[in-house]
């Protein structure tokens, strides 16, 4: 893995095994078919989906709601795209 570009899977929650501080730290935008998410809690992109948080809603744990969708996913560093 480069410098540029994002790991295959990522997590915002850090009980995931995804769960990179570092990375979010940075700044990782999402596109999932083409359109710009900002609500991604997770995504893998060899499988091709994201999971997207729904409304405020949390579930028994204090986690937000989410539900997954599958799709074309296209993550990127947000530093590097505004240098593009």
């Amino acid at each position: 893995m480069s410098d540029d570009t994002p790991p295959d899977r990522l997590s915002a929650n850090p009980r995931s095994p995804y769960f990179d501080e570092a990375l979010l730290k940075r700044g990782v935008g999402v596109r999932f078919k083409g359109v710009e998410k900002t609500n991604v809690e997770e995504y893998c992109v060899s499988e091709g989906w994201v999971r997207l948080s729904v409304g405020k809603q949390l579930d028994r744990q204090g986690n937000p709601l989410t539900m997954k969708l599958t799709g074309e996913v296209v993550p990127y560093f947000r530093d590097t795209a505004a240098t593009e």
